[in-house]
């Protein structure tokens, strides 16, 4: 085993999640107790152009698995070839998004490695005796921490919007092909059909800000100011549970603890209490703007910046004012 860092680089449609950036400036910073180097691994078809770039991150190295068998996710067939890439340069630890696709692909790339995982993480630093790891327990109430025993490969995923994302510089790569060798059990699910449900606009577990609106809004159609200003924020639309129930958003949209945790650099609540729930899935915000008429909403107390005021009225006036600073920027 080296003490070489390995980030998988998550990709869809030829288009690098954000996360996967972060997870570098982790790598970066563990490499320089370490002592080892960067490298990254990037799986799907067509992907050796994106392969290049990652260099300008901080990866010496880029595994690459391209494969018309990796162009959709698949759960057996890139498992297989993180599984193969991982054996190429045999790293110490091995970085990935906990978004959806990594939350299903680290155990079993883990299980197959024998690997010691910790997923979800808001913390990562690396000591003498092993990896040390912070995660948030009970919807954000307290944090666990853990070592993972560095006799063994470490696998982590990290949570989005908790790592500032590395700066690209200059960096040429060295391009590795990872030969994809399926057996028969790693096709026996075959993907037959993708039906796109979305609308386009970002997914609010991705999204650096977030603008959700709640009950308060009373239809579908008044959600429109909300879209306007999460569109000149360049920021996702979220939901509370209640907006959601009411068929004002799809629950794809809902945020809090029966929806999506998230941790953007900004949120902003339009409309919203504040329950418990809700409050579970956006407290690692990074700064929250709360607009509500009732004073004594719950989620004041947990707002860096409180706005007692008609969301139809201040809404829109923000948008404007958003607008016009990117005009002039």
């Amino acid at each position: 085993m080296t003490n070489d860092i390995l980030v998988f680089a998550e990709q869809r449609t030829g288009k690098v999640n954000p996360v996967t950036y972060q997870a570098f400036s982790v790598a970066k910073h563990l490499a320089t107790k370490t002592g080892g180097a960067v490298h990254a691994c990037i799986i799907g078809k067509g992907v050796r152009e994106i392969a290049a770039g990652l260099g300008g991150y901080g990866a010496k190295k880029v595994f690459v698995a391209d494969d018309a068998e990796l162009e959709f996710y698949r759960a057996l067939p890139y498992a297989r070839a993180l599984t193969a890439a991982i054996d190429a340069p045999d790293p110490r630890i091995v970085l990935l998004p906990a978004t959806f696709m990594g939350r299903d692909l680290a155990p079993r790339v883990a299980a197959r490695k024998r690997a010691a995982l910790a997923t979800d993480c808001v913390s990562v630093d690396v000591a003498a005796d092993g990896l040390h790891v912070r995660r948030t327990l009970f919807s954000g109430k307290v944090f666990g921490e853990y070592k993972l025993v560095g006799d063994r490969l470490q696998m982590v995923s990290i949570r989005a919007n908790a790592f500032p994302a590395a700066p690209k510089q200059d960096g040429s790569p060295e391009i590795v092909n990872v030969p994809l060798l399926l057996t028969d059990s790693d096709r026996r699910l075959q993907l037959t059909e993708i039906v796109r449900t979305g609308s386009g606009v970002k997914d609010v577990t991705e999204a650096e800000i977030v603008v959700s609106g709640g009950r308060s809004l009373k239809s579908e159609a008044n959600f429109k100011i909300i879209y306007e200003l999460a569109e000149a924020l360049d920021g996702a639309v979220g939901a509370s549970r209640a907006a959601c129930d009411a068929g004002y958003q799809p629950h794809s949209r809902q945020v809090g603890l029966t929806g999506k945790v998230i941790t953007p650099k900004l949120y902003i609540a339009c409309g919203i209490d504040g329950a418990i729930q809700h409050l579970a899935g956006m407290r690692g915000s990074k700064v929250i703007v709360a607009i509500n008429t009732k004073k004594e909403a719950p989620i004041f107390n947990v707002a860096n910046y409180g706005c007692v005021a008609d969301l139809f009225t201040l809404v829109p006036l923000l948008t404007q004012e958003f607008r016009k600073l990117r005009h002039h920027a």
